[in-house]
């Protein structure tokens, strides 16, 4: 209990200051987007700056490539994707692998733009395509055991370096808690376990760089990521990646649109 009680607080904060932050942006008459244009950059990128279509790393219905261990997309919060585009523009965080180019297609987006492309993707068709652990385990990945990471997820550690269910801050099986918290619940396992693995080092570090994150609110990310081992790591992603939204015992269902609803949109 003590563990919760603890993130629970952090959570606190970080909804406060993120809330107020959102508010703002989704403020009545303050924010309008173009979802047309969200998709027209999605699917064809901006040729005349030389960005490619966001589609192409990402899929076409925006669920992510284990293959490419890009993540998923659609419909995991408006005001995170805008967030990370931000932070990708402004290199408070720097992409890594095939995301290399994210921090210049973030910059090749007007602030306009980067809010069109995540009302986009926060407006598709809900979706589920969870990661093929069978076939990324014959293709050599490493991959985790669903089980214990279920127990991860959903109570945390009780080792002496102990951390927080991921519950507190993601909600049930990581299905989102929007406006402040994405969906990670059914997000790619390859991305799942280079984002813990980033978080981790973020925490050792304290910068972001291409093998690091540091532009999490308050430090939560990092401070959880830090009490993890590889096995908790690659576990958790296994468990998450699969993850329903919700179950016989918790029927509950998650829009993550909570930002985007208040919106008004241009068509």
């Amino acid at each position: 209990m003590r563990r919760i009680s603890n993130l629970a607080m952090a959570c606190l904060g970080a909804v406060a200051m993120l809330t107020f932050s959102g508010a703002i942006m989704a403020g009545e008459g303050s924010v309008t987007v173009n979802i047309a244009n969200g998709k027209k950059i999605f699917e064809e990128g901006k040729p005349d700056a030389g960005t490619a279509p966001c589609q192409s790393c990402h899929g076409e219905k925006a669920l992510g490539m284990d293959a490419m261990r890009t993540p998923r997309l659609a419909n995991i919060g408006y005001a995170y994707v805008v967030k990370q585009l931000t932070n990708f523009a402004e290199d408070k965080r720097i992409g890594a692998g095939v995301g290399v180019v994210m921090n210049g297609f973030a910059k090749s987006l007007t602030e306009q733009e980067r809010r069109d492309v995540a009302a986009f993707v926060n407006s598709l068709p809900k979706a589920t395509e969870p990661s093929d652990l069978a076939a990324l385990k014959a293709d050599g990945t490493k991959v985790g055991v669903p089980h214990l990471g279920l127990k991860i997820v959903r109570y945390g550690t009780g080792e002496k370096e102990s951390m927080s269910a991921c519950i507190s801050c993601h909600g049930f099986n990581g299905r989102g808690a929007d406006p402040v918290y994405p969906k990670i619940g059914q997000q790619k396992y390859n991305y799942l376990v280079d984002q813990l693995n980033n978080w981790r080092e973020g925490a050792r570090t304290g910068k972001a760089d291409s093998g690091s994150r540091a532009n999490d609110p308050l430090g939560q990310m990092r401070k959880v990521a830090a009490h993890l081992t590889d096995e908790d790591i690659i576990n958790a992603a296994a468990f998450l990646s699969q993850a329903a939204d919700s179950t016989p015992g918790d029927g509950m269902e998650i829009g993550n649109q909570t930002v985007l609803e208040n919106i008004k949109k241009n068509h």
